[in-house]
């Protein structure tokens, strides 16, 4: 974390993370990265008064634009991040609905036993308007039905085919366990079909949303907890793969940055680590991707989620997506949904979320595309819930394109 803070002093003030900053551009609330971050650090790092840092802090939604856009590697949203911690701890600790936005694995093991009544209820006006005023959860924030099912409980069921040339583990993360265990199912055919057999290690929530509230502590059980049970997939098959951007990034780097864990067996996992779209890209610049798809005669916006600027990959899914015989794809011109994983689901920054993600949604208006594509389960959520539109994650489209050509 002291790395993270330090990067501060590189800050030469260009104001560039300001120009990227999609929060201030929508609310005076947050009066821009510059100010919150390499300004103001030095009055909460703890280096002069340890005081608790300005409250307008917490409207930063750390998508982590500036972090990328900064020409002097000041890791701007990561120094927010860690002054949240000292914001929540000045508070008490996490108020009950953030507690309970930060753990979904929890929330979705808990509904899945009475998922059609859970979903009835998330489902009705007047259910989420009380849910609205005693927990703080907007009544009009996108949420994803609880699955009846468990993304474990398909693949327990599910035949690996015979004879496969690479082995990978999937790192399938608590949104597709406990959410859309359709998109694990795509994620694992298409695997498959590439030759791949595919492990399925035993794994929890990677702690994300912990680290995004600014509850370090918990978060650092959960990142044990995980990196000690993707160990032995480090070191074989030593290709891990994950669907969700966030969480695979996660694993990649913001354990080492923001909650300091550089041992030995958190920095093999962090290496093991490939977002599947830059895995399967990997297999197609080494000739191995199957590129036998069917024809999907259709029109597509494809937004990149912003976390996955932070991988440094590019774009892998707009590579696939080009693949795809009769997809017309047109690429966002937003930078950021809004959303922000639970950042928009809060009461007080539900508008935020949605005024920040009105360049994107304008954009699907004006395609008019039978469907949207994205990589990240809470991007998805907020754009389905916001255009009406289907969102699927790219590798969905691919795996009904492999579908399609074997017919």
């Amino acid at each position: 974390m002291l790395h993270v803070q330090h990067t501060a002093d590189n800050c030469i003030k260009c104001n560039i993370c300001n120009t990227v900053c999609p929060v201030s551009a929508v609310t005076d609330l947050f009066p821009g990265p510059k100010y919150e971050g390499p300004q103001g650090q030095r009055f909460r790092a703890g280096i002069d008064t340890g005081d608790s840092p300005d409250a307008s802090l917490d409207y930063c939604s750390a998508c982590g634009l500036c972090t990328q856009a900064c020409p002097e590697g000041v890791m701007i949203a990561e120094i927010n991040t860690v002054a949240r911690t000292r914001l929540v701890e000045a508070r008490g600790g996490l108020p009950l609905r953030d507690k309970l936005v930060s753990r979904p694995s929890l929330m979705g093991a808990l509904a899945r036993p009475v998922a059609p009544l859970a979903n009835a209820v998330m489902g009705n006006r007047l259910a989420r308007t009380v849910i609205e005023k005693v927990v703080g959860v907007h009544r009009d924030a996108a949420m994803p039905p609880f699955s009846g099912i468990s993304f474990r409980s398909w693949a327990r069921a599910h035949r690996r085919p015979p004879d496969p040339r690479r082995t990978v583990a999937y790192f399938h993360g608590c949104a597709t366990e406990e959410f859309e265990p359709e998109v694990g199912a795509a994620v694992v055919r298409v695997l498959e079909r590439n030759g791949a057999a595919v492990t399925f290690p035993p794994q929890n929530c990677c702690g994300l949303p912990l680290i995004s509230n600014g509850d370090f502590d918990s978060a650092r059980g959960y990142a044990a907890r995980l990196t000690r049970r993707l160990a032995g997939s480090a070191i074989d098959p030593g290709v891990i793969v994950a669907n969700s951007t966030s969480c695979g990034m996660t694993l990649k780097a913001k354990y080492r940055e923001l909650l300091g864990l550089d041992d030995e067996r958190t920095t093999e996992v962090s290496r093991a680590v490939y977002d599947v779209c830059e895995y399967l890209v990997e297999l197609h610049d080494a000739g191995e991707l199957d590129t036998r798809l069917g024809e999907i005669r259709a029109r597509a916006v494809y937004h990149p989620p912003c976390q996955l600027m932070a991988h440094g990959i590019g774009t892998p899914a707009l590579d696939l997506l080009a693949l795809v015989p009769g997809l017309e794809v047109e690429r966002s011109r937003a930078g950021c949904c809004g959303t922000a994983g639970t950042y928009g689901t809060k009461v007080e920054k539900y508008q935020i979320a949605m005024d920040v993600g009105r360049t994107l949604f304008e954009q699907v208006g004006e395609v008019r595309p039978e469907f949207v594509v994205c990589d990240s389960e809470t991007c998805r959520w907020h754009i389905a819930k916001s255009t009406g539109l289907p969102v699927y994650h790219p590798v969905q489209v691919l795996d009904h394109a492999y579908e399609l050509a074997g017919r």
